[in-house]
């Protein structure tokens, strides 16, 4: 009796009344996000250092463009990802594959080799990021059963293990390149990624779920075929398509962005298709998809506001505030900071509102009217005192803390929702849809971000912030719609 009482305890094990197995999760999260952020902190600082010393012949509008392209394929790559992992790899090896990926590309750009190390690192880490990332969090929903009402929870401390990292990362990256080149704090990211696959292999082996080593769908034989047709078929349309571009004068880097963005629109639409035709899906399961969708056209407007933190914010950061006595890279902490400061809180809560609590789609409005809120603010400084003087940091702390407030509303809530939506055959690329938004949402700012400058601040502040808040407000009437089609799922 006494040893089967200890074999129950030991079974227990929590972390912060978790499953033992987030810990692992929070951990590789966590080291992930500091390489990711790290890098992005300087990256487009570091684009302009190429351009002014004649290594990159590109204008500061493209290398905007280029940044938010970068943060789109890093997400669309997510797609592959979930599929790899659902059909071949299974969550757990693709995890750690592509963390291999993401510290490759971070060494990379830690050599003194100029633009050619820029693009060769990029690639790297969109193939790591899209391995890793949807199958990360997959791999966190897979911790609790469709009841246990600990899942949101668990997402919130999951997403306070991501931003820890993302903010320590800028301001150690930050503090290095000042001091001591782009190179050397680029290598910074790519140690940080060595720790958590060292964390990542070993916690592992101890306290996540054994499923995980196996594709939850796995190829059969006869669909091997068929889907290697596909892809030379995909592969082929797309070569005759960059082909034909370079042939008629077009191959320039705007219009290459401009590809990705058609193609990051267009992918989404197959992965709803596909979820909504299969004979895999049961009826109750498309209902459920076809609550996702509103959801996913808030998330894709939502991410669209936040992910401009490192480009449209960063330029206003470097160029239109006080900061002589601290990196501009240090800004980019306050987006995790106030996730740090306001996680406890949401975790509570979630946990404790039982009763009468705001529904998925209801959290989701919300969030964007205090996205849209954020950008708004940032119209005053100019409208106030025009845009040729430096302005307070105070600006930007206020800023983030307004769209946090709707991240906090939206991020974790939409990761747990999309693991409870998610029919059982299309567990990681559902997930993979939910990075998808993110990613629809940066391919659509490289379309504008190329349009900031101190001339349109106010303007361009204005329509972003107008355009999230009337989303919002679109949302609210639809939230009982979309509450019926969750069929049960709050």
């Amino acid at each position: 009796m006494v040893m089967n009482m200890k074999e129950g305890i030991k079974k227990e094990r929590q972390f912060f009344g978790q499953p033992i197995g987030l810990s692992t999760l929070f951990m590789t999260e966590m080291w992930e996000r500091f390489s990711y952020y790290g890098m992005r902190a300087i990256l487009l600082f570091y684009m302009w250092h190429l351009i002014e010393t004649g290594d990159l012949n590109i204008s500061r509008a493209v290398a905007a463009s280029i940044m938010a392209i970068y943060a789109s394929m890093v997400y669309l790559s997510g797609a592959l990802g979930g599929y790899m992992a659902d059909r071949i790899l299974g969550s757990r090896r693709a995890v750690f594959i592509g963390g291999l990926f993401i510290m490759s590309g971070h060494l990379v750009l830690a050599l003194p080799f100029g633009a050619n190390a820029l693009f060769g690192s990029i690639v790297l880490i969109i193939i790591g990021t899209g391995l890793l990332k949807p199958n990360v969090s997959a791999m966190v929903g897979d911790l609790y059963s469709p009841e246990d009402r600990r899942r949101d929870a668990g997402f919130s401390i999951f997403v306070f293990g991501i931003n820890l990292g993302s903010f320590i990362a800028p301001l150690l990256v930050g503090w290095v390149q000042a001091n001591a080149g782009f190179h050397l704090a680029f290598g910074l990211a790519a140690v940080g990624m060595f720790i958590g696959l060292v964390q990542y292999y070993f916690g592992g082996k101890k306290d996540l779920p054994k499923n995980g080593l196996k594709p939850a769908d796995p190829l059969q034989p006869e669909e091997v075929k068929p889907l290697v047709i596909k892809i030379i078929l995909v592969l082929a349309v797309l070569s005759t398509i960059v082909v034909g571009m370079f042939k008629i004068g077009m191959g320039s880097i705007t219009n290459f962005i401009n590809l990705i963005t058609i193609i990051a629109v267009i992918i989404p639409v197959g992965y709803f298709s596909q979820m909504l035709t299969s004979k895999k899906v049961t009826k109750q399961e498309r209902s459920r998809v076809l609550a996702y969708i509103p959801l996913f056209f808030g998330a894709v407007l939502f991410w669209a506001l936040e992910e401009q933190g490192s480009v449209v914010l960063a330029t206003f950061a470097q160029e239109r505030t006080q900061h002589s006595w601290f990196p501009a890279a240090w800004f980019q902490s306050l987006n995790p900071f106030f996730i740090m400061l306001y996680t406890p809180v949401f975790a509570t809560l979630w946990t404790k509102w039982k009763k009468n609590a705001p529904s998925s789609p209801m959290k989701f409005a919300i969030g964007l009217m205090f996205a849209g809120a954020s950008f708004l603010l940032l119209t005053l400084p100019g409208t106030l005192w025009g845009t040729d003087v430096r302005v307070s940091p105070l600006w930007l702390l206020g800023s983030w803390a307004l769209i946090i407030i709707g991240e906090m509303l939206i991020s974790p809530v939409g990761l747990s929702v999309t693991t409870k939506l998610a029919p059982k055959a299309f567990n990681s690329q559902m997930m993979s849809l939910w990075f998808l938004a993110a990613a629809v949402g940066s391919a659509l700012n490289a379309q504008f971000v190329g349009l900031y400058s101190a001339q349109t601040e106010v303007r361009y502040f204005m329509i972003f912030g107008l355009l999230a808040v009337g989303l919002g407000v679109l949302m609210l009437f639809l939230v009982k719609l979309v509450v019926r089609l969750m069929d049960g799922v709050d």
